[in-house]
């Protein structure tokens, strides 16, 4: 897997957005790399620059109500505007080397920040989350993070909203059970640039399995790797086992399951991003055709 090299970066001002900002600082993310900062005003109905067609026929009333509804459109961008701006200079001040820029777009705030990253050709977006009180999260509409994770092509990044922050060396599970998709995964984590002494533990969800060639990648990555076996629900198990090591993250892989068809299947990632007290990665591995 090829380094990241573009970064997408979701930033509303809120204490979520504030963690996955803080977050960066343990992704394993090179000194050197292309993150663009967005924030998107919630235009559903309305953009600053609708107008009525000149040749239809309104009401004065109706016509009336387009200009109110305007002057809101371009306050709420204007807004988002001064927020990823904000965003973008704490970003500049903790990753000099990185290159740094910022935007505004007005849509519903989900899929403008899918939209975005499918046009930048992201390689990761990084987002805040709330925990979620079920597996699975907030179904369709419910959650920004849960929709941006079910619909991106790009792997994404949920830092969990809390103001605690791990000290010591950065610990990584990766959950494994021997698809390409827990492939990918650990490919992810060995083509990151970590700290010293940073750990990885490869949390094997089915029996029979050896890790020769997966943990001989992270090692050559310079991790200190560890492997355990654990029996159960893929979701719980990787839960439960960041929790018992008080990881910082887990990353998993996920097929690429979209909208209805993914909510139906149900899905281990997105239980895991839904759960998890730490930040959670998901590995996109390639599109599968419905």
């Amino acid at each position: 897997m090829k380094q990241i090299s573009k970064v997408l970066i979701a930033y509303d001002g809120s204490t979520c957005s504030d963690a996955a900002l803080r977050d960066l600082k343990r992704a394993g993310l090179p000194e050197h790399l292309e993150a663009v900062v967005i924030s998107v005003a919630a235009l559903v109905f309305l953009s600053p620059d609708d107008r009525l067609p000149d040749d239809e026929v309104v009401s004065p009333a109706a016509a009336a109500m387009v200009s109110p509804l305007q002057q809101e459109a371009r306050a709420a961008l204007k807004h988002a505007h001064a927020i990823a701006q904000q965003g973008a200079d704490r970003v500049k001040r903790e990753f000099p080397g990185w290159t740094v820029s910022f935007r505004a777009e007005g849509d519903s705030p989900a899929w403008g920040v899918i939209k975005t990253a499918t046009r930048l050709q992201s390689d990761l977006i990084v987002a805040g989350a709330h925990r979620h009180s079920s597996l699975g999260g907030r179904l369709i509409m419910g959650s920004v993070s849960q929709r941006v994770l079910y619909e991106a092509d790009c792997p994404v990044r949920l830092a969990r909203c809390s103001n605690r922050q791990r000290e010591g060396p950065i610990r990584i599970i990766v959950g494994f059970d021997g698809a390409a998709e827990s492939d990918a995964a650990v490919d992810a984590v060995a083509s990151r640039v970590w700290p010293a002494e940073t750990e990885a533990r490869v949390v094997i969800v089915r029996d029979a399995m050896t890790l020769g060639e997966q943990l001989e990648k992270l090692r050559t990555s310079g991790l200190k790797t560890s492997e355990v076996i654990k029996h159960g629900d893929p979701a719980h198990v990787l839960l439960h086992a960041a929790e018992e090591w008080d990881a910082d993250s887990i990353f998993v892989g996920s097929r690429d399951l979209h909208g209805f068809r993914h909510l139906l299947q149900g899905s281990v990632a997105s239980a895991i991003a839904a759960q998890a007290q730490c930040s959670v990665e998901v590995v996109r591995h390639a599109r599968i055709a419905a």
